[in-house]
């Protein structure tokens, strides 16, 4: 007879069989939990990490990962060299559903499912090993086409245990050689884009998500290095794709962005926040730039980002409410990397559990935040005093312009004067006001002196101008003239209606 089950209330006591783990977790744990083809690459770099820190601390050389792909028979791999794992655990170890190991160690992944991860997007999933010390390779591949069938049937009664035996198959074979782990997918299926089958893609992905360093061209990438490396494990892994050159993170002193100006990172900050307990929570850098707006995708370093085990958790927009405005986040070009195990990475590692210790690391973030915001706003209104700036003294040179023309009246060169006169004293209000974003308006200054000194000679003077204008007779000048300033008083376009003074006086001269 089964073992009794006991209800919340302690007055009845009911017999029947305990629950069993139905088949539908594993859709919930695959399909569901990795809605994007490009996070199966995140989670079994993250094992391979793990892997590769443990050989290392068995005094082995390791740290490289291969990843190859191959559109046209739409396979993918994904090879390490560390410890691997020993054949009499290797079954256990690889159909163990939410039982790792790992939880409580200081290894990145610890729930027990990320290898799961591919069995929606491929035909079939296949595992290969060999531990150090051994001879042995061992190789089990899942049939996910079997295994999708399985859940789809709604008269399959079977339980998890049931599914993973008859969806799974083991063998072992003798193979000495060095040690590995790897990971094989065959039949993926295209989804989207087929991102999940471009080497640059991947690559482009893997840059911001792996524990792969900082690339040298990178001019800080010492500094952070040096101010970080006593506190965190900052990786160092080899990745490669298809045999190209390794992945590196994407910071660069000067990004390129499409279709605009690159963005230049300029300075760096860092910071560091305290746990509740007085330990350390987190440490982390800002890479400040010119704050001349949303930093475009297409640079790959857009937000705060945050990092625990130096493997990215989420993806811009994580730390977004740490600014008194979320937009801020896509201004800032930054990582924070968490030390507090007590700040764990959700199921899906898209965020972070909630508990008073992420509640921590936001609160000592938030001055932060303000910062960025303060540099972004004081940003924006600089640059509006700059554009307004170069807006009258655009004015005034054409004032000028029209002066030293010669086509007016009188009463047309006063008003003219009168409008540049007014653009000048406009440009010396703004740059009167401190702090513009250069640092410096003596060039701005200077100029705005050589065309009050122009307007001086130009309107100072008893005569007008030398004008084409002079060979007329006084009663021909003084009517175009006339229409002159009347051209002038009726555009809209002061540039145009030059123009077409310029072409008249050509003629009638």
């Amino acid at each position: 007879m089964s073992a009794p089950i006991r209800l919340a209330k302690a007055s009845q006591v009911v017999e029947g069989s305990p629950a069993v783990v139905g088949k539908d977790v594993l859709e919930l744990l695959s399909t569901a939990m990795y809605v994007d083809p490009l996070t199966i690459y995140r989670e079994y770099v993250q094992n391979a990490a793990d892997a590769i820190d443990q050989a290392r601390a068995g005094g082995h050389d390791a740290g490289r990962i291969a990843i190859v792909l191959d559109a046209a028979a739409r396979t993918a791999s994904i090879r390490d060299d560390g410890a691997g794992i020993p054949a009499s655990d290797f079954r256990r170890v690889l159909t163990s559903v939410g039982a790792s190991a790992k939880r409580g160690t200081e290894a990145r992944g610890f729930r027990g499912v990320g290898r799961l991860s591919g069995l929606a997007y491929a035909r079939s999933l296949s595992f290969q090993s060999r531990a150090a010390g051994e001879a042995r390779v061992s190789t089990m591949t899942w049939n996910c086409q079997a295994l999708r069938t399985a859940l789809r049937d709604t008269a399959d009664t079977r339980d998890l245990a049931a599914i993973i035996d008859a969806i799974t198959t083991t063998t072992i074979t003798d193979e000495a050689g060095d040690p590995y782990f790897e990971v094989r997918l065959e039949g993926v299926a295209r989804q989207g884009d087929d991102r999940v089958m471009s080497p640059g893609a991947v690559a482009d992905y893997l840059s911001e998500i792996a524990p792969v360093p900082l690339d040298t061209s990178f001019s800080h990438g010492a500094a952070i290095a040096e101010r970080l490396g006593g506190t965190v494990a900052l990786g160092d892994l080899t990745i490669t794709i298809n045999g190209g050159e390794p992945v590196m993170r994407p910071f660069r002193d000067e990004l390129p962005v499409d279709g605009g100006r690159p963005l230049r990172l300029r300075e760096i900050a860092f910071v560091e926040v305290p746990s509740i307990d007085g330990g350390i929570a987190a440490v982390g850098w800002i890479a400040h730039h010119d704050y001349e707006g949303a930093i475009h995708p297409s640079t790959h370093v857009r937000g705060l980002r945050v990092r625990a085990g130096d493997v990215q958790v989420g993806e811009a927009g994580v730390l977004a409410d740490v600014f008194p405005e979320s937009r801020f986040d896509a201004w800032t070009v930054g990582e924070v990397h968490v030390l507090d195990a007590r700040i764990v990475p959700n199921g899906r590692r898209d965020d972070f559990e909630r508990n008073v210790h992420l509640a921590n690391l936001k609160n000592h973030l938030a001055p932060l935040g303000r910062d960025v915001a303060n540099r972004c706003r004081t940003s924006s209104r600089d640059r509006k005093r700059l554009r307004d700036l170069e807006l009258e003294q655009a004015a005034a040179r054409e004032g000028l312009a029209v002066l030293a023309q010669g086509g007016l009246n009188a009463a047309g060169r006063d008003r003219m004067a009168l409008g540049v006169e007014l653009s000048l004293m406009r440009a010396e209000k703004l740059l009167g006001e401190p702090d513009l974003v250069d640092g410096s308006n003596s060039g701005d200054r200077g100029e705005v002196a050589r065309l009050r000194s122009e307007l001086e000679q130009l309107a100072g003077a008893d005569a007008p101008a030398a004008s084409p204008l002079d060979r007329l007779s006084p009663d021909r000048r003084e009517f175009y003239e006339e229409m002159f300033s009347l051209i002038y008083d009726c555009s809209a376009n002061r540039s145009a209606a030059k123009s077409l003074v310029d072409r008249i006086m050509a003629k009638v001269a």
